[in-house]
């Protein structure tokens, strides 16, 4: 059983940094993307970045500049960066890994932005 787990999630004042990290457990064979996805409360999940087994990155045009989607290892295998926080970027984080033909959900971690 494969499961994710966010980590990094916090509360930081506005301009401030938070690295997340995505932790695996179980059985992952080949990745093929990975990313991580926020949901604001009232709204709709929206795709923060992205980034294929070779590289590729894309980014939601609000954070582009700000936040870094990378790579990491077998354990972690992506980060995300987030320099420069607003009070928008307050969400429930998620990590997602297209792998094996499923995609993979971690828990959430919340990120609030706050003075």
């Amino acid at each position: 059983q494969v499961q994710l787990v966010e980590s990094g999630g916090g509360l930081v004042q506005p301009g401030g940094s938070l690295r997340l990290s995505c932790a695996v457990s179980g059985s992952i064979v080949s990745i093929d993307r990975m990313g991580w996805f926020r949901q604001a409360p009232g709204k709709q999940r929206e795709l923060v970045a992205t980034i294929t087994r070779f590289g590729i990155t894309t980014y939601l045009n609000s954070v582009k500049g700000r936040f870094t989607i990378f790579r990491g290892n077998a354990k972690n295998p992506v980060y995300l960066k987030m320099n420069s926080l607003k009070s928008e970027d307050t969400a429930v984080y998620y990590c997602k890994i297209t792998a094996d033909g499923y995609d993979y959900w971690g828990q959430g971690t919340q990120v609030t932005v706050s003075s």
